[in-house]
């Protein structure tokens, strides 16, 4: 079985946890509380120097971190992740998107806004840039949604697991989703596929703290 040491309010620590929900997958689920510096400690450095959530722990031992790393082993052999060339490039293109777009402005905001006590005053100088940035983010999507149902592919994929994750919570980085109809509409789709669960659920019954 797999475990996977998350942080419940993280949009990162979500798209692992929707993967395996997604794919009906069993794992056990050990809660760290970043905020209050439970990635810093030696134990969980050990597992990823970098101190980030989420990190998927193999049934060998190996440890996995990095979202998108673990959503592309989760994937790998399923529609999630496809095998034909160009559609899985697609795929690629929008993980890239989100990494490098997305999450750096919408994700960064939702984070030092709402869940760093703080954040605004601390981050003060970077609201301008995120707020540019993360519309400009909102317009690419709504733009190539048009007429699409999903980002990559005619199906759900990873790539649209990933950049679900911040933007449904987008709101809570002062984003007004109001003006992007087909990304509103698309997020109503992903929660519409089957095996889909809200941030705020857990398997309760496998639920650790570290």
């Amino acid at each position: 079985m797999f475990t996977l040491y998350s942080m419940q309010l993280s949009a990162n620590s979500y798209k692992a946890r929707l993967m395996l929900s997604l794919l009906g997958q069993d794992f056990q689920l050990v809660e760290i509380n970043a905020l209050a510096g439970e990635n810093r400690t030696p134990d969980y450095l050990k597992l990823n120097p970098a101190g980030q959530v989420p990190i998927l722990m193999l049934a060998d031992g190996r440890s996995l971190p990095e979202s998108g790393a673990i959503m592309h082993y989760l994937a790998d052999g399923t529609a999630y992740l496809p095998d034909e060339r160009f559609a899985r490039a697609e795929v690629l293109r929008w993980m890239f998107f989100e990494q490098h777009s997305h999450d750096p402005f919408i994700g960064q905001a939702r984070f030092w806004l709402h869940l760093q006590k703080g954040g605004r005053a601390l981050k003060q100088n970077l609201l301008e840039e995120w707020e540019d940035r993360g519309y400009d983010a909102l317009r690419v999507m709504d733009t190539h949604l048009n007429g699409r149902s999903f980002l990559a592919c005619d199906h759900p994929t990873i790539a649209d697991i990933a950049l679900y994750a911040n933007t449904h919570l987008a709101h809570e980085g002062g984003f007004d989703l109001a003006p992007f109809q087909n990304v509103r509409i698309w997020l109503q789709r992903i929660s519409r596929v089957p095996g889909f669960v809200p941030i705020a659920w857990a398997p309760e019954q496998n639920l650790q703290n570290a």
